[in-house]
């Protein structure tokens, strides 16, 4: 990529540098990363020698979250990114980031009506009576409070800041300059696949980016918990949304981290406690797709008690495959069979078949065995995630970025649900849950179901199988061809279309 060479590129990491040294987060980066010595002399003689054109920040905060803040919205972002990847960053790092204020000053209102009327193509006094000035302001948007002219509802309408996507695909390029040059100088640190954290960046700020992206992950999220108890999701106003701007029922509540006013409301915290917690797992394993940024901001607790959820920018989504892995690994650890928690890790792949299953049971017996014996209140599944991805470390299972993500939204979750109960009891919360999926999932029920599916493809594309195998086996077997001249690209092509679709249909006929 030309971009990953430019000079630009190498002053924008001269200038991180700078700011890290100034706000004395470079130590505290380069420990949390654990870089070894040679990156750690080039990481200090990169920045120190222009410490003085570094960015203050503010001297309240803690030196990394203060460093992202002042190098500013995509720092700011990629540091909320990081903090669901404690592998990568180490727990104490991933907790400071986690907290990382996503406050910046708001842009004036009138840019905002500018933007929404250049996208919707009507002015703002038609579409809305009344507008307010920013409510919330971000790092990629704000959103101002506002009622529909034609039905008076209220809505909350989110506006992207003007040229944040050009702003950010400069730093996102630095970014990709960065990894290389630390996959360079530590080839140890491959493991951790930075280029790859970058590319997962890139995709979650490129969709947030296109609020079109986040009406649909809004919808699809209210669509999935539409007859769920206890929780409501507002609805994208379609006909006011669009890749700049989106607008959503406005959500009324007393916010989740006021949990001495959500008493004094009448509202039982324990069970909003419980309730937060279930619904996150249901939502992962029933549905495969989950909110992943579930904080105390992004949660309220309406007049109704129902829990109101908004912000749909960062989502996770698991297949079903491994729905099923993480629900009996959760099982087998409630049922203390480490035996079977071991084997799931190996019929999934997730750890290499060259090492030995009875002594990875042992070690999972570490993990487990010292959180049960806690009493109630320090019982934690999320510690219980965070040891086992230590333990999986060590038998050499490669970093899944979906479970990490998965791991890192429990963790907040866990953290929500013990604001509003301190004495909650995680695995007991968590067990009907988990249960119920394995009985739909994982049992006759669920091969019964699985060979239907199988059945239907089968009847659908069987008679074709023998063709399609036999002409993938001629490909495979015929010697390379010589590269296509002009003429021949259409014929390629339909070849490699044809070749795509077979393996396609395979592929759906083995697993379904």
């Amino acid at each position: 990529m030309e971009a990953l060479r430019g000079p630009h590129n190498l002053w924008r990491l001269i200038r991180t540098g700078a700011t890290l040294e100034r706000t004395g987060a470079m130590g505290v980066v380069l420990e949390a990363f654990r870089a070894p010595p040679h990156l750690r002399l080039a990481a200090r003689l990169l920045g120190w020698p222009f410490k003085w054109l570094g960015l203050r920040g503010d001297p309240a905060m803690p030196p990394a979250t203060r460093a992202l803040t002042a190098l500013g919205p995509a720092y700011i972002k990629f540091g909320q990114v990081l903090s669901t990847r404690p592998d990568v960053v180490g727990d104490e790092l991933a907790l400071q980031l986690k907290v990382l204020q996503d406050r910046l000053p708001p842009f004036p209102t009138r840019l905002a009506k500018r933007a929404i009327e250049s996208e919707l193509e009507l002015p703002v006094d038609r579409l809305f009576s009344e507008f307010s000035e920013p409510v919330a302001a971000a790092s990629i948007a704000q959103v101002h409070r506002a009622r529909l002219a034609d039905t008076g509802e209220e809505v909350a309408v989110k506006v992207l800041r003007p040229g944040i996507e050009r702003a950010f695909r400069k730093d996102i390029d630095a970014f990709y300059f960065a990894a290389r040059m630390i996959e360079i100088l530590s080839p140890a640190s491959r493991r951790l696949r930075p280029t790859e954290v970058i590319r997962h960046f890139e995709g979650v700020v490129m969709g947030e980016l296109d609020l079109r992206l986040e009406s649909s992950a809004a919808a699809e999220f209210a669509a999935n918990t539409a007859r769920d108890v206890g929780i409501r999701v507002p609805k994208p106003q379609w006909f006011l949304s669009s890749r700049n701007v989106m607008t959503l029922g406005w959500a009324d509540g007393i916010p989740m981290g006021d949990v001495e006013a959500i008493r004094a409301a009448g509202h039982d915290t324990d069970a909003l406690g419980e309730r937060v917690l279930q619904l996150f797992l249901l939502h992962a394993l029933r549905d495969g797709y989950f909110h992943a940024d579930m904080h105390q901001g992004n949660l309220k607790v309406g007049a109704d008690g129902e829990i109101v959820v908004y912000d749909f920018g960062i989502m996770g989504r698991l297949d079903e495959y491994t729905r099923r892995v993480y629900a009996e690994i959760l099982y087998g650890f409630i049922r203390k069979d480490y035996r079977r928690v071991a084997e799931v890790h190996f019929e999934a792949g997730y750890v290499p078949a060259d090492r030995d299953v009875d002594e990875f049971a042992r070690a999972l017996r570490s993990v487990g065995e010292p959180i049960f014996g806690m009493d109630a209140t320090r019982i934690s599944m999320a510690r219980l995630l965070a040891y086992l991805f230590e333990v999986t470390e060590r038998f050499g299972m490669e970093t899944r970025t979906e479970l990490i993500l998965l791991q890192r939204t429990m963790v907040v979750v866990e953290g929500v649900a013990r604001s509003l109960n301190p004495t909650i009891n995680i695995w007991q919360v968590a067990q009907p849950i988990v249960e119920n999926y394995i009985r739909q999932n994982i049992g006759p029920r669920a091969v019964a179901r699985d060979l239907a599916k199988t059945a239907r493809v089968l009847a659908r594309f069987g008679p074709k199988l023998p063709q399609l195998a036999e002409a993938a086996l001629i490909r495979q077997s015929a010697p390379p061809p010589p590269p296509p001249r002009r003429g021949r690209l259409r014929d390629a092509a339909i070849g490699m279309l044809g070749a795509a679709v077979g393996a396609a249909v395979a592929a759906a006929a083995f697993w379904y």
